[in-house]
């Protein structure tokens, strides 16, 4: 009898625990069915197909923002497993990203270039007009008849768009107008090629092209008699800066910390490139890749030796599947002799022509492409490959991803270089590394001081031509607009994300290594970073150390931050 009570005891306990269980995968599988529902609703209000950014639809869709972070907040995650709650914690960020788009940013009523129909021209600016345009790019003629429907239908409302643009645009800004101006001047020019390329045997569609092109240059005209009422600043205020990047990035710094990093990067890399000026004094300059040819040949064998070495060293796993010719052929399929390529001095690559990106590139390609291609590609096709999450699997919003994918990336170029990838290389090559981080310090620091509105976006050109060593950058370059805009557009900056990113990774490193002790291995390390998906650092921080201090401290503290 005693043992029959025992067994029914036993299965008691075994039918609670999966009752336990089967509620807390309802739970979560509730977080999941929410966080779809709220992308949905991410989505424009569409009347007569067009969407409609009016401010009392605007202040609705916040109410409806609104109840969607309460029924979060209702969610009871106590016993939700470390790798759940850091979902909710995304799902959380997202809707506070969201929130402080209707609150502050209303891009809608700020920026002319909101109603861009590319994007705007940047590294990803927060929110942009959606709802409208297929993707182009990925067009190619002859397009099929559904394509030239669907393209036809969204060149037929660009003219109401803008106009709505008109209404909408009450508190415009200057700074932001003068990145509009640029970028629909190239969009209007755009369509017009297209109306040429791809609809020679569509006259309809190739009008409806052609006078969605004279509606951007009418409204680009628009803003150019208007700029001069667009007084509202387009910087986001450090407290306001401070609230974005705790509540979104999820990062435990805000303006004043984020600054403070910036700085003493600044210092550091102007200090470690005199000293390596310096040593390399009396060595010849660096061969520069002038031609097509020098250039595509010091491109693919840096590639496939940084791969080699990454394996050699066993700085992290490469798999079966890396090959480099998938950057260098950028998708053609079968590689191109390098004896096809022309070995003439190429225009692009003169002084007076060339950007600060091609400058140091031509000299020593290593730590640019370490940046690109082991940073970004090799990042982007191992995350395409592990089983995560679909909250994790979804590609993350708002840049709120910059500091895990930037900063990574930025900490390849020089954790390379001190790992030895240069050591048989040109020793000058040391001082392409170091122009490359000045460079990133030329963008961060006006970063930092147009979202507290000290200085606008001609002070801040000037001022990141002035940063960058050797007269390498100029104010009116098109790379620093570009820049700028992504700057700018993006309520925690992005330059900024690019150098506290590399600084957070690094406290990571250390955090896991002290942790770790004599066990430290940085293939295990790096291999154990990479596989948690494309989120906030301090997430991953959690995952790796099993520590959740850090989150929890942020998540309050930035409570307390208001918004302006």
């Amino acid at each position: 009898m005693k043992n029959i009570q025992l067994i029914i005891i036993a299965l008691c306990f075994l039918i609670g625990c999966q009752g336990v269980s089967d509620n807390l995968a309802a739970d979560y599988d509730e977080l999941v069915s929410l966080f779809n529902e709220f992308r949905e609703y991410q989505k424009p209000i569409l009347v007569d197909g067009i969407p409609d950014y009016s401010e009392g639809t605007m202040k609705a869709k916040l109410e409806g923002v609104r109840a969607f972070q309460q029924r979060l907040e209702d969610m009871d995650t106590t016993e939700w497993s470390t790798s759940s709650q850091v979902d909710y914690y995304l799902v959380w960020a997202e809707m506070n990203a969201i929130e402080y788009h209707h609150r502050v940013l209303e891009p809608w009523k700020h920026d002319p270039g909101f109603y861009s129909f590319f994007g705007g021209g940047d590294a990803g600016a927060s929110m942009n007009l959606e709802g409208i345009m297929p993707a182009l790019f990925d067009l190619e003629p002859p397009l099929n008849q559904a394509q030239q429907d669907q393209l036809g239908a969204a060149m037929t409302i660009v003219p109401q768009v803008l106009t709505h643009a008109r209404s909408n645009l009450t508190e415009g800004s200057g700074d932001l107008a003068a990145f509009a101006i640029r970028n629909i001047d190239r969009e209007a020019e755009f369509f017009n090629e297209m109306s040429e390329e791809f609809f020679e045997d569509n006259e309809k569609l190739k009008k409806l092209t052609k006078e969605a092109a004279t509606s951007m240059r009418a409204y680009r005209q628009w803003i150019i008699d208007n700029k001069d009422k667009m007084t509202a600043l387009a910087g986001s205020g450090k407290e306001n800066y401070s609230w974005w990047n705790k509540r979104v990035q999820l990062s435990p710094w805000g303006w004043e910390e984020s600054n403070f990093i910036i700085q003493r990067e600044y210092d550091r890399v102007i200090t470690w490139l005199k000293l390596e000026e310096q040593r390399n004094r009396n060595r010849p300059p660096l061969e520069v890749a002038m031609s097509e040819r020098a250039y595509n040949k010091s491109l693919r064998e840096a590639l496939h030796y940084a791969v080699e070495f990454l394996k050699e060293n066993e700085i992290m796993t490469i798999h079966d599947w890396v090959n480099p010719a998938d950057y260098y052929l950028g998708g053609r399929g079968s590689e191109q002799d390098l004896s096809e390529l022309s070995d003439e001095p190429s225009e692009a690559f003169y002084p007076e022509n060339s950007n600060v990106d091609l400058k140091y590139r031509q000299r020593e390609i290593l730590p640019g492409e370490n940046h690109e291609y082991v940073g970004h590609m090799l990042d982007m096709q191992r995350q395409e490959r592990l089983n995560l999450s679909p909250i994790r699997k979804a590609e993350r919003r708002f840049n709120m991803g910059s500091m895990r994918l930037e900063g990574w990336a930025v900490w390849m170029e020089e954790g390379l270089m001190q790992a030895g990838v240069l050591d048989e290389r040109p020793q000058k090559g040391r001082e392409m590394e170091y122009l490359m981080n000045a460079s990133h310090m030329s963008l961060s620091v006006p970063d930092m001081k147009m979202h507290a509105n000290e200085i606008n976006l001609a002070e801040a050109r000037k001022l990141c031509a002035e940063i960058m060593p050797r007269g390498w950058t100029k104010e009116d370059e098109g790379v620093v607009y570009f820049e700028m805009q992504s700057n700018l557009r993006n309520p925690g900056g992005f330059h900024s994300n690019v150098v506290t990113g590399k600084a957070y990774f690094m406290k990571l490193f250390r955090d896991y290594a002290v942790m770790k002790g004599e066990d430290f291995i940085i293939k295990e390390f790096i291999d154990k970073f990479l596989s948690f998906g494309v989120i906030p650092m301090p997430l991953i921080r959690w995952e790796m150390l099993g520590d959740d201090t850090e989150i929890r401290a942020i998540t309050r503290s930035s409570s307390e931050i208001k918004i302006q």
